[in-house]
């Protein structure tokens, strides 16, 4: 398969994400290394914390997001890098055992004005557990590829 340009997306366009099951040996691993806080370490410290269980960490959720974000679409386009995120809210804990699925929505899309050949597209994401309760919203840009440089005959 070829892979996307810019001219590929399309604002509205939804694209799923997932699903991906969250366990409890991931949601430990993933603490003990980048965020060891006792809730997201064992089940007893998330119990006695008010996430009610052993819950992932919130970056864990981001770092899910992006897992979701590589195989659902950006190693199939040309991308060209992102100049950072817009915002990531944790809705909800996501707990040992979750069931995560989604979808990305293109909200927006613009040339790149200092490099052409560049386009921008904007996107906002959203992530529910297996009950459909919303765990993560975020939205973000991220450059890529056109197929034709504008003003450069092809």
């Amino acid at each position: 398969m070829d892979k996307l340009f810019y001219e590929d997306f399309a604002v509205g366009q939804e694209i799923q994400l997932g699903p991906i099951t969250v366990t409890a040996e991931e949601i430990i691993e993933f603490a003990a290394e980048f965020d060891p806080q006792p809730m997201h370490l064992s089940e007893e410290a998330g119990k006695a914390s008010l996430l009610g269980g052993l819950a992932a960490s919130g970056w864990h959720t981001s770092a899910l997001l992006m897992r979701m974000m590589i195989d659902a679409y950006v190693l199939k386009c040309h991308g060209e890098g992102a100049p950072g995120i817009e915002f990531v809210e944790w809705k909800k804990p996501v707990m040992a055992g979750d069931t995560l699925s989604g979808h990305t929505t293109v909200e927006e899309m613009r040339p790149l004005r200092s490099r052409p050949g560049i386009g921008v597209i904007t996107t906002r994401h959203r992530l529910v557990n297996q009950h459909g309760d919303n765990v993560l919203n975020a939205r973000n840009a991220a450059m890529v590829r056109m197929r034709q440089v504008p003003g450069v005959a092809q």
